[in-house]
């Protein structure tokens, strides 16, 4: 769905709306992404929004727009921080089996975090999670079975560790 306000000279996008529709699951979405680190998501989200407000007119489709410029965004500045300094981890408030599996979502690749959160947990279909990603369906079903398996291993690595202490 696309919002826009009829008064203005072209198609322009109600921006407002579109954050109270899209908003906190893009937030969601970028924190799983970036594995808890919200200072990124919460950058990312808004420097998005930031875009699409300069771009307004060109973009047809807003919501797969601010994802895949989010989803950019988060990257670059991971990357970035990666290069430049060695990521201490934050303690996350968050129970135990979250913990864990943020700390496993935090070892699997950016692109099997951003299909496994927005098809299991934004509870999208695969051919929205593509659109979103900017992606093919195949990719992101490749995605989704390496990321499962990953975690799968992971997690399993992470309770063995638990029992033998």
């Amino acid at each position: 769905m696309t919002l826009c306000h009829s008064d203005r000279v072209g198609a322009t996008h109600d921006f407002d709306a579109i954050y109270r529709e899209a908003g906190a699951r893009l937030w969601r979405s970028l924190y799983a992404y970036t594995a808890g680190r919200g200072d990124i998501a919460h950058e990312a989200v808004a420097e998005a929004f930031a875009r699409a407000m300069e771009r307004d007119a060109s973009i047809r489709e807003p919501i797969p727009y601010l994802y895949r410029t989010a989803f950019r965004i988060a990257a670059a500045e991971m990357r970035r921080q990666r290069t430049v300094e060695t990521v201490v981890d934050a303690p996350v408030p968050e129970p135990v089996d979250a913990t864990d599996l943020l700390a496993a979502l935090r070892r699997i690749s950016p692109g099997q975090r951003a299909a496994v959160y927005l098809h299991y947990q934004a509870d999208l279909p695969v051919r929205e999670v593509a659109t979103l990603m900017g992606t093919s369906t195949a990719v992101v079903k490749v995605h989704l079975s390496r990321g499962r398996r990953r975690l799968r291993s992971l997690l399993a690595d992470d309770v063995e560790e638990r029992t033998d202490v």
